[in-house]
């Protein structure tokens, strides 16, 4: 066990009295913050995808601001914008809700394609880049976006560039009915949230991270990953297989799976639980299956 488990002990506990019956939805989407990644919750609506994002950000004590994606939405809604300054005689930038350590984008594929793109930069580069200056982003910065099933009307799909920024896609899915009646007989979920304590705060979870990253990794793991990723390749199961940057991406995410469960060590098992959240919306399948059923089938086989 490493020193920082009773800290992430704390981290779930905290989580799961909000967002109840998903202790492995939950486990996962603080996995992904430890690894840096940013993280996309898909569901249909009022499953919980914005509660959780908020309980990370609170939890996490990190600043955070949430926009409400709509098909009017602006790029300069974003990013912010220069505004002329007559006491100044120049232009002055005025930064946009971007600017924060946590961004909750909300229903993010109700937006067009053009503001959607507005964040590749950010998630990438972590920074923007305005009138020909470029502004850095706080450290740590996370988007976690929340999107409803693209059958729902005014929803659109998210371009493929956009998707592989995300290091993950969860899904909550309905709570069973033990964690349904708790919900029913609880506190509101709102003002539950206004009462979370803060448990870390910025340099605390840079100082996670830095550990997460730092787990070891040895060649066998790395063999087990490389098959992986040719697999996806080859094999005609998907119509391109997975990058050499998806593949950096499972192994980020494997560290902190490995880290959230006190090993200082990367297992096959914690790159076979990450294999589906990480990979599944980066894949198209050939058959017509889901990709995250196919990768599970090819996971069993490679186990």
């Amino acid at each position: 066990m490493n020193a920082h488990q009773p800290l992430i002990a704390s981290l779930l506990q905290q989580l799961t009295t909000v967002v109840v019956g998903k202790n492995d939805v939950v486990r996962q989407a603080l996995t992904c913050l430890l690894a840096g990644g940013h993280l996309l919750i898909e569901d249909v609506p009022g499953v919980g995808k914005t509660t959780l994002a908020q309980a990370l950000a609170r939890t996490l004590g990190l600043r955070f601001a949430r926009v409400q994606f709509t098909a009017d939405l602006m790029p300069s809604d974003l990013t912010g914008a220069s505004v002329w300054d007559r006491q100044e005689g120049r232009f002055t930038f005025h930064p946009g809700p971007l600017f924060t350590e946590v961004l909750l984008a909300d229903e993010i594929n109700r937006a067009s394609p053009k503001t959607q793109s507005a964040l590749l930069e950010a998630m990438e580069e972590r920074q923007v880049s305005v009138d020909g200056a470029t502004h850095r982003l706080p450290q740590p910065f996370f988007v976690i976006a929340t999107q409803n099933p693209f059958e729902q009307s005014g929803t659109q799909a998210l371009p493929e560039s956009q998707l592989d920024r995300f290091l993950m896609r969860l899904s909550l899915g309905f709570p069973d009915p033990e964690a349904e009646r708790a919900l029913l007989r609880g506190e509101d979920r709102s003002a539950l949230l206004q009462r979370l304590p803060a448990l870390a705060d910025a340099a605390t979870l840079l100082a996670l991270q830095h550990a997460a990253a730092a787990v070891r990794v040895a060649e066998p793991l790395l063999d087990t990953l490389q098959a992986l990723l040719h697999a996806t390749r080859h094999g005609g199961r998907f119509v391109h297989g997975l990058s050499p940057r998806a593949g950096l991406a499972l192994l980020r995410a494997a560290r902190a799976h490995a880290f959230v469960h006190g090993r200082d060590y990367v297992a096959p098992d914690d790159l076979h639980a990450v294999l589906v959240p990480v990979a599944a919306h980066r894949l198209v399948s050939t058959t017509g299956a889901k990709a995250a059923e196919v990768l599970r089938a090819l996971s069993d086989e490679l186990a």
